[in-house]
């Protein structure tokens, strides 16, 4: 019978049908971050039980710590260094890997994973964290989970999964110069809704899909929770095997040859059946920037705030005008020509060596606008350390950005540092929230590159432009 790949690796881990969708799913990987996977941990420890395979659970500290020069346990977030402390001594002492403050592997939960080759195609692999689904982008499931289930998942290697249904969103063409991953991501959320995959795992597919290098693959991913997808996934090409080999945790010798061969049988058969199947013209993607409050609210950049009428099929008129009235905009504002205040470059979106090498290459000679703040923080201290041996950081700098360690710094408010009260924020993140980068931050979504040519014009500005000139 034809299989999809999302079935192919539920049947694998399959432990235990417990009736109607739902089964015993067993889990290869759990990773953990401070701000959730301490509480777990400590949990499990005062309940007595002990981490079954501390071998294949993974910790780091990415969400509450400090990324300014210099940074130790203390934080901008009140309560930060206690979560700092609990999920080091907690997993210390369950024997997990931990990428600690100073390690070199340390980062940003899915970017580390990835570059450590922690995830694997055709494993499961969860985390308490909502953008788990970004490393569906090398072929496997993985997806969001919390506290608790980490608890289960830690003690056993189980969890108790209600069966997705499947979508596939095939991307026929090709991306044109200049469009994104990310623009990519919105162009869909602009498309479908932000509920558009609800309890879905959306398979992305298409020639411009497998154009793709593995860090685009991951930014396509990463979105799919703003899509309210259960998970994503791209079954594994060349360009993973390629991209995964010689990892630190990815197999070796005889066994990589024979990890390869089993991971080549992991795609969807040509006559599995989806119960969604979309397609979409890469041709149609232009470069995007939100307007509003939710990832949905989408437009290219060379558009303008719509209306109501334009999208009343996903907002209400209460919901739209809520939007407005936080962003302090009205319909027909052309988006480009919009003054910000601030530029960020980070997250588990965009974070990764190549979002950085596009960034600089349009800051490159270039000086950041009179009265933007501008931040860039690297996704791990692998991708800080790579970044500053080709020398991006002096051009980063040298444009008037802040240079950061690694983390996921303002990408959200939890109680440290943020932008302020309206202003506005050209960012690479993957929420455009209300306060989700500070009470009362207004946010707008884009790409790296549209990131770097906003900061240098001080408005929403196209990159393509600052790439030709």
């Amino acid at each position: 019978m034809a299989s999809t790949v999302f079935e192919k690796i539920w049947q694998a881990h399959r432990v235990l049908d417990l009736g109607g969708a739902t089964a015993l799913i067993a889990i290869d990987r759990v990773l953990l971050h401070e701000r959730t996977g301490g509480v777990a941990l400590q949990s499990l420890a005062a309940a007595g039980r002990a981490v079954a395979c501390p071998e294949q659970a993974f910790a780091t500290m990415d969400h509450v710590v400090d990324t300014r020069p210099g940074r130790t346990d203390v934080t901008t977030m009140p309560t930060g260094t206690a979560f700092i402390t609990a999920t080091r001594e907690a997993a210390n002492a369950a024997g997990i890997r931990l990428f600690d403050l100073g390690d070199p592997g340390q980062g940003i939960v899915h970017v580390l994973s990835p570059e450590q080759g922690i995830v694997l195609p055709g494993l499961t692999l969860v985390c308490p964290d909502s953008h788990t689904c970004s490393q569906g982008a090398l072929g496997a499931l993985a997806w969001g989970i919390g506290s608790t289930e980490a608890e289960h998942a830690l003690a056993t290697m189980t969890l108790r999964i209600d069966k997705p249904k499947m979508m596939r969103i095939t991307i026929e063409g090709a991306l044109a110069p200049g469009v994104t991953a990310k623009d990519l991501a919105l162009h869909l959320l602009a498309t479908f809704g932000a509920s558009g995959a609800k309890g879905h795992v959306v398979e992305y597919d298409g020639p411009a899909v497998r154009a793709l290098d593995v860090e685009g693959r991951l930014t396509l991913c990463n979105m799919a929770t703003e899509f309210a997808a259960f998970s994503a996934i791209i079954s594994a090409d060349e360009v993973v095997f390629d991209y995964l080999a010689g990892r630190p945790f990815a197999p070796a010798g005889a066994a990589w040859d024979v990890a390869v061969a089993h991971w080549r049988s992991l795609h969807s058969d040509a006559d599995a059946v989806f119960d969604v199947d979309y397609t979409v013209d890469a041709r149609e993607v232009r470069p995007m920037v939100t307007w509003g409050t939710s990832p949905q609210h989408a437009v290219p950049l060379t558009g303008a705030v719509p209306a109501h009428a334009e999208i009343a099929a996903r907002d209400t008129a209460e919901a739209h005008g809520r939007a407005l009235d936080y962003m302090g905009l009205a319909a027909a504002t052309p988006m480009i020509g919009l003054p910000i205040d601030a530029a960020f470059i980070g997250s588990c979106t965009n974070s990764r060596l190549s979002d950085l090498r596009r960034a600089a290459a349009i800051l490159a000679g270039r000086h950041v606008a009179d009265g933007v703040r501008a931040i860039c923080v690297p996704g791990s201290s692998q991708v800080k350390a790579a970044a500053e041996a080709e020398g991006l950081d002096r051009i980063f700098v040298a444009a008037g950005f802040e240079w950061r360690e690694s983390g996921c710094s303002m990408c959200f408010f939890a109680g440290g540092e943020s932008f302020g009260a309206q202003e506005r924020v050209i960012s690479s993140t993957n929420r455009n929230f209300e306060s989700r980068q500070g009470p009362g931050t207004r946010s707008h979504l884009a790409s790296p590159e549209t990131v770097a040519a906003s900061a240098l014009a001080g408005h929403i500005a196209d990159p393509r432009d600052w790439a030709a000139a």
